[in-house]
């Protein structure tokens, strides 16, 4: 798969993701940067993570307390790692994009899996 199509697959379902999301979450949401890369730079990967297996990352503070974090909060999504974990399937492809970018939203709004859950968005 060509990197533009992954990137216009992956920008269409974090905007259909956030135009799902109820109005309380939506507008938080909306001001939170998404940045698309192939896979993680070496600087990510200093922290342990294998290359491969990382998905997405939220950098920055929660939201709660964002004033006092010294990045700007934002999530980063690496698209040929979900491709290769999914396998190649498109549709596979949108929901673990969906996925992973609810899980590190979560990360800003300080909501974990179970909370995530509770609220119907995993």
């Amino acid at each position: 798969m060509n990197w533009e199509r992954l990137l216009d697959l992956a920008r269409s379902e974090v905007a259909r993701t956030l135009a799902g999301l109820p109005p309380d979450l939506r507008e938080r949401a909306k001001a939170l940067p998404v940045t698309y890369e192939r896979v993680p730079g070496a600087a990510v990967l200093q922290d342990g993570e294998e290359a491969n297996e990382l998905l997405g990352l939220f950098v920055g503070g929660e939201f709660a307390t964002e004033e006092h974090v010294p990045l700007p909060a934002q999530i980063i999504l690496y698209l040929e790692n979900i491709w290769e974990m999914v396998e190649g399937d498109e549709e596979d492809f949108c929901d673990e994009v969906r996925i992973t970018f609810v899980h590190e939203l979560g990360h800003y709004l300080g909501l974990d899996e179970d909370d995530l859950d509770e609220r119907g968005l995993l």
